[in-house]
């Protein structure tokens, strides 16, 4: 029987024969989100055999588990106990694990409401590339001087380091969740859901599709009815697949295979972009999809010029991360040094420079 501590030993022994000979390792896990960044040619490292919760205390509402811990047994371990990973982390297919979910950094529709999945990570532990088995971070909220590395793993795709184990903070289960409907054009869309979340409304999700406005309100009984009474509309009943749908990207919208899916990153009040393609609103403004066949360049300078940047989640389009400028990719730079001296974990996942 394999135990936690012979699978760590074998990774790091991976990684430091790979420091030492300068071979570079393309890291997998469950696979459900290597369509995001660039592809990465390497020696495979799986890190899918590295499971298993560490420690979990409900009353503490902290959770340590091993990377390659599948994220839907999380999650029942969770909701047994009336808890759940508040970042709503899309799955994008059956096999997801924890690791490849907070490597990616995505957060689903509560994310601009609730946190983005960094901001939940407590500590991990990792292995830097010269094969050095490091601990950042811990178990509670407050314990990290200067950079907080471990959260620097958030959205890393594995280019820092090679995760173990990740101690997040959970939240309580809603006792209520109510979604109301409204029948809007986009731009109306972003002014209503704009003045809405001036109110002290327990919101959690709020999506345009199609002349549809979506408002997810969850919490305690009283104040989400209370809203709701408030805000009019119709009440989409059960809505949980009608959410789980658009975290996973199973909406009709998403479908559209003809056209890259671009994912916009805008101010929240930013107006809608006159550009030809098919757009959805999520994160209320902050996160715009777009199917579109617009040249890569002229989008970003689009986007640019209203503050935000553009990212080719599926189809052809090239470079797939927005372009960024000398000073940052230098201190991007500086930090893969630190922790890959040789360069060998996931190099130009994100960036042929890193």
């Amino acid at each position: 029987m394999t135990t936690s501590a012979d699978q760590t030993d074998q990774l790091t022994e991976r990684v430091r024969a790979a420091f030492e000979s300068k071979s570079p390792l393309k890291l997998t896990g469950g696979g459900t989100k290597a369509f995001l960044g660039e592809q990465v040619k390497g020696d495979t490292l799986d890190v899918t055999g590295h499971t298993g919760v560490v420690n979990y205390e409900p009353g503490e509402l902290v959770m340590t588990a091993r990377a390659g811990t599948p994220l839907s047994e999380l999650e029942a371990v969770l909701e047994a106990e009336g808890q759940m990973l508040a970042f709503e982390p899309p799955h994008y297919g059956d096999n997801a694990t924890l690791g490849g979910t907070i490597v990616s950094g995505v957060s689903g529709p509560a994310r601009p409401f609730t946190g983005a999945a960094r901001d939940f990570v407590l500590g991990t532990r990792i292995i830097n590339g010269q094969g050095q088995a490091l601990r950042f971070g811990g178990e509670v909220m407050k314990n990290v001087a200067g950079y907080d590395l471990s959260r620097l793993m958030a959205g890393a795709y594995g280019t820092l380091g090679v995760l173990l184990d990740i101690s997040l903070k959970v939240l309580p289960l809603p006792r209520t969740q109510i979604t109301r409907v409204f029948e809007h054009g986009p731009s109306e869309a972003l002014t209503q859901i704009s003045d809405w979340q001036r109110k002290p409304w327990p919101i959690t999700g709020a999506y345009w599709e199609d002349g549809k406005t979506y408002l997810r309100l969850a919490g305690a009984t009283s104040p989400v009815e209370s809203a709701c009474e408030k805000l009019g509309g119709e009440t989409l009943d059960d809505d949980k697949p009608f959410w789980r749908d658009v975290r996973e990207q199973q909406r009709p919208f998403f479908s559209n295979a003809d056209k890259p899916l671009w994912r916009l990153s805008l101010p929240p009040a930013a107006p809608m972009l006159d550009i030809d393609g098919d757009c959805v609103i999520d994160w209320g403004g902050a996160q715009r999809w777009l199917a579109s066949d617009i040249d890569a360049v002229a989008l970003r300078r689009i986007v640019k010029d209203e503050g935000g940047h553009a990212s080719v989640y599926r189809g052809d389009a090239s470079p797939r991360f927005h372009p960024i400028g000398e000073s940052m990719l230098a201190l991007q730079q500086r930090l893969k040094r630190s922790m890959d001296p040789a360069g060998i974990l996931n190099p130009g996942r994100i960036y042929p420079e890193l």
